[in-house]
């Protein structure tokens, strides 16, 4: 496993910007793994989703902040495949600033939450929790350079720090 340098850190941001939506694994009570379906947004390797306050997610992530990911960027055939699975841990943000601020990344990518504000349809942030989610290993997929081609990579601690 390489650690994470520019090149591969550039790529991985490419493919976390253009994405919407990723499934977030992580291990129930009974042991067995849950997958689900996040949107969310990102602020260079860091990523954030917002997941009902008393879901499952939650319980799972309070009990064990270790949680999988995996995004595919839409493809029109297997040559353009690009994505990335990662091995994250994942805390509950607290304070309303950082709350206020991963707010308004939401609204910045997903401006439909502005126009269900807006109709007072939107969903009360009191019944969200924000996860924060840092990568610790990232295996990047990019078929654009060969079937199957992945590299595998530890992020080092201090490559989340200004993210």
């Amino acid at each position: 496993m390489d650690t994470l340098h520019a090149e591969a850190r550039g790529r991985i941001l490419a493919i976390l910007s253009a994405g919407a939506d990723l499934a977030l694994a992580t291990l129930r009570p009974d042991g067995y793994p849950q997958a689900t379906t996040v949107s969310y947004v990102n602020q260079g390797l860091v990523l954030y989703a917002g997941i009902g306050l008393d879901s499952q997610k939650a319980h799972n992530i309070e009990a064990n902040p270790r949680v999988s990911l995996t995004l595919t960027l839409p493809y029109a055939h297997w040559g353009e495949i690009r994505g990335i699975s990662a091995g994250a841990t994942a805390t509950i943000i607290n304070g309303a600033a950082g709350l206020a601020s991963v707010a308004a990344l939401m609204v910045r990518k997903f401006p439909e939450i502005r126009r269900m504000q807006d109709a007072g349809k939107a969903p009360d942030w009191g019944s969200v929790l924000v996860l924060r989610i840092e990568p610790q290993v990232i295996s990047l997929l990019d078929y654009t350079r060969g079937f199957g081609h992945t590299e595998l990579f530890a992020v080092p601690p201090d490559a989340c720090a200004g993210d």
